[in-house]
């Protein structure tokens, strides 16, 4: 079999997507409200938002419906399929070629590239998010980036906190090493930014915002949200502040006054010394600014 062909970051618009919102896929009535909440991309979820007995009549259903969506939302959509070891993932994967125009297809703990790859043969040129939700997802973790079709590395981190045992504090410190890793192999295998886990809080978007400001900080591109109204609280942490914006402009019209070449050398702005690091983030806030849903 030909390797299928490779997803191309630059030109993906999941690449560029900040909000991805779950709907289960037995509740599909939710599906029109969600494509309307402005979430970037939405996921469609066959893994745990589905009892296993009502599994296959979620495949059908989905199935039945996709004929009744239009070409801008299939191409909003990702699927969620079951873990390669479980009972429902072939299935699962039979179901993508119905499915034509969908953007991409989400991994439940996914721990290998090897099921990447089957993956990848189910659904040729589609855009594959594997979501790392496990020890071994993190152990092979630049395997897993370098698989066919990877486009952005996912973190579940409530399955990982039970997978590792783990008990962590409402600030989630203790995951700054996943979290930190998750952006270091997706930076090193060339993928888009990746996507950060839930906020579980359903009623307070200041803490989603605040989520999501620290993902930012951290590298992250994205975040999951689980309720349409979290929606724009994570697209307003990935827009920097009005004071980031300002230092931002005041550091590029120094820096165009100076050249802006490699010869201008270091600046000095608001009494501190900005050189070729400070402008590369001056320029990503401006970036981040003037992003738009793709």
């Amino acid at each position: 079999m030909s390797e299928a062909p490779a997803v191309n970051a630059a030109d993906a618009p999941l690449a560029r997507a900040r909000s991805f919102l779950f709907v289960p896929a037995d509740r599909l009535e939710r599906l029109p409200k969600a494509l309307a909440s402005g979430a970037d991309a939405v996921i469609v979820d066959l893994e745990d938002a589905v009892a296993p007995a009502a599994k296959a009549g979620a495949r059908g259903a989905l199935a039945s419906a996709w004929g009744g969506l239009d070409a801008a939302q299939r191409a909003r959509l990702v699927l969620r399929v079951n873990a390669a070891p479980t009972p429902w993932h072939a299935d699962d994967l039979a179901l993508l070629a119905q499915l034509p125009g969908l953007a991409g297809v989400m991994l439940a703990k996914a721990e290998s590239a090897a099921a990447l790859s089957t993956v990848a043969a189910a659904a040729p040129g589609l855009a594959l998010l594997p979501l790392i939700e496990s020890a071994d997802g993190l152990l092979n973790l630049s395997a897993i980036a370098a698989a066919p079709q990877v486009l952005r590395l996912v973190l579940g981190h409530m399955d990982l906190q039970a997978d590792l045992g783990m008990a962590c504090s409402p600030d989630e410190h203790e995951l700054l090493p996943a979290r930190w890793q998750l952006v270091l192999v997706s930076r090193g295998a060339r993928l888009a930014p990746p996507v950060d886990g839930v906020t579980v809080a359903l009623d307070q978007p200041e803490l989603t915002e605040a989520d999501t400001r620290r993902c930012r900080r951290l590298g992250f591109g994205a975040k999951l949200c689980i309720h349409p109204a979290q929606v724009q609280a994570v697209h307003r942490g990935f827009c920097p502040s009005g004071e980031e914006l300002a230092w931002a402009q005041r550091v590029l019209a120094a820096a165009q006054a100076a050249g802006d070449g490699p010869g201008a050398g270091a600046l000095r702005v608001d009494g501190r010394m900005v050189d070729a690091p400070v402008l590369a983030l001056a320029r990503r806030l401006q970036s981040l600014a003037g992003a738009a849903p793709p």
